[in-house]
């Protein structure tokens, strides 16, 4: 069940509330046992959510989930204040300094990342046209809040607050949270950047992976030296359900207290490229191969696992002259090819180029890798020559202009090697020259790509 908070205090709080019970139907009821300022008297019920209002500004609320029936999430609608113009947005409360706005210092709220990704998600779908959908760092309280929480908010001045449309797509978005968990298996924690955390918010939108708690470069500043307070780091992620952590900016010393705390500092790219695996395969095929931020790429394939991760994958050689060959023809058919097949790959050129070794599933790695082998087949064939596949090897057969040739045939240099090599005939001292006779045969035999030996 999801607790909703409205506080009579915020205007655009009350505006969102409003439009929620106009949205769907909801069930009346009272509660005598606490006053009207605390989320007594009367409250409203739905199918998977339960609303109570609040005299207090939400900021200064102290476990307000003890009002609600044993709710999982709490979210509390709000206005956003802001020199960004009209803006839909959603954050995680918490004070990475000193508790100037509500809570405690140094103190977080449970984060709900999957929940928050959904509402930015939710909020992309219904905001009104002119607005802007985005996140925000964590900052002012309540710090303490008994569920997973967040703060949905329609901004970012008096007249947006008042704005039905807006306050309408702010409500949509909270009911579309209908069954949302709190959380998810790819979630991290981040520090650094602006209030707004573009690279953040980029990350919720684009890849697999949620945020929770984040400390923008102002609340790194308001906390002070890392290593004289790293329990308030330890807490930030802690409250964001999550060991794995990405850090905007050159911060040794923050990453040296984040590694002291058993984190697992990452970069964007490794976020972008293992968000389709479960991360006990990410960890077996980094290492056995190398690592994300070394080349390693996954691919299209995404085995069951079941028991030891490692026994999933089995891993083999990607043969450099096949793989050339066909990347010289079509670069990204090639690439592509060996994703196709591959749980993982090694690369090299920034990820563009496979090269090294591929991890393939363990349940059939013969099929994967003659499957492989009849991609690569097929791209060669796209190309001049003739291709043969064999079992043990793929022989390709091009023929080229022989200027050596030409030359032994009294041919001068200049237009005729041109038109010779583009297959055209030439007369030379009043003899035809068919361009057959000046042309190489070359013959090129190039390894499959070979199963493991046995099932790693």
């Amino acid at each position: 069940m999801i607790a909703i908070v409205v506080s009579r205090a915020d205007n655009a709080s009350e505006n969102i509330g409003e439009q929620l019970l106009d949205l769907t139907d909801w069930t009346e009821r009272r509660d005598d046992t606490r006053p009207d300022a605390d989320g007594g008297g009367v409250y409203h019920r739905t199918d998977g959510f339960e609303l109570r209002t609040f005299d207090d500004l939400h900021i200064h609320l102290n476990r307000p989930d003890a009002a609600f029936d044993d709710p999982d999430l709490l979210v509390v609608v709000s206005r956003h204040s802001g020199e960004t113009g009209p803006l839909l947005t959603v954050h995680h409360t918490g004070n990475f300094g000193e508790a100037e706005y509500g809570g405690e210092p140094g103190q977080f709220a449970r984060a709900p990342p999957n929940a928050a990704a959904a509402a930015v998600t939710a909020l992309r779908r219904h905001a009104p046209d002119g607005y802007e959908v985005g996140t925000e760092c964590t900052h002012h309280g309540p710090t303490d809040v008994g569920v997973p929480s967040m703060f949905v908010e329609l901004g970012s001045s008096e007249t947006d607050w008042t704005d039905l449309a807006g306050a309408r797509a702010v409500a949509r978005a909270v009911l579309d949270l209908r069954g949302a968990d709190a959380d998810r298996e790819k979630q991290i924690a981040g520090f650094g950047g602006g209030h707004y955390t573009p690279r953040f918010g980029r990350i919720v939108r684009e890849t697999e992976w949620a945020v929770g708690h984040v400390a923008a470069d102002w609340g790194l500043e308001a906390m002070g030296n890392p290593a004289t307070n790293r329990t308030v780091i330890r807490r930030a992620i802690e409250a964001s359900a999550t060991d794995v952590v990405l850090v905007e900016g050159d911060r040794p010393g923050l990453e040296s207290v984040l590694d002291d705390l058993g984190c697992r500092v990452v970069t964007e790219t490794w976020l972008r490229e293992t968000g389709d695996h479960p991360l006990s395969l990410v960890d077996a095929a980094e290492a056995r191969l190398t690592a994300v931020d070394d080349g390693l790429r996954f691919g299209d394939v995404v085995p069951s696992v079941e028991g030891d991760t490692a026994d999933a994958v089995a891993i083999t050689a990607l043969p450099a002259d096949l793989i050339d060959a066909a990347h010289a023809i079509d670069a990204e058919a090639t690439r592509a090819a060996v994703a196709g097949v591959a749980v993982a790959f090694e690369t090299v050129e920034a990820g563009t180029r496979p090269r090294g070794r591929v991890a393939l599933p363990a349940a059939d790695p013969a099929a994967a890798a003659d499957d492989l082998t009849d991609a690569l087949v097929g791209i060669l064939r796209t190309g001049d020559g003739d291709v043969e596949r064999r079992d043990d090897e793929v022989v390709v057969r091009t023929e080229s202009f022989d200027p050596a040739a030409a030359r032994r045939l009294g041919i001068p240099e200049g237009p005729a090697f041109g038109r010779l090599a583009d297959g055209q005939a030439v007369e030379v001292n009043g003899e035809q020259i068919d361009p057959s006779v000046v042309r190489t045969e070359r013959t090129e035999r190039l390894p499959v790509v070979d199963p493991p030996e046995i099932s790693e």
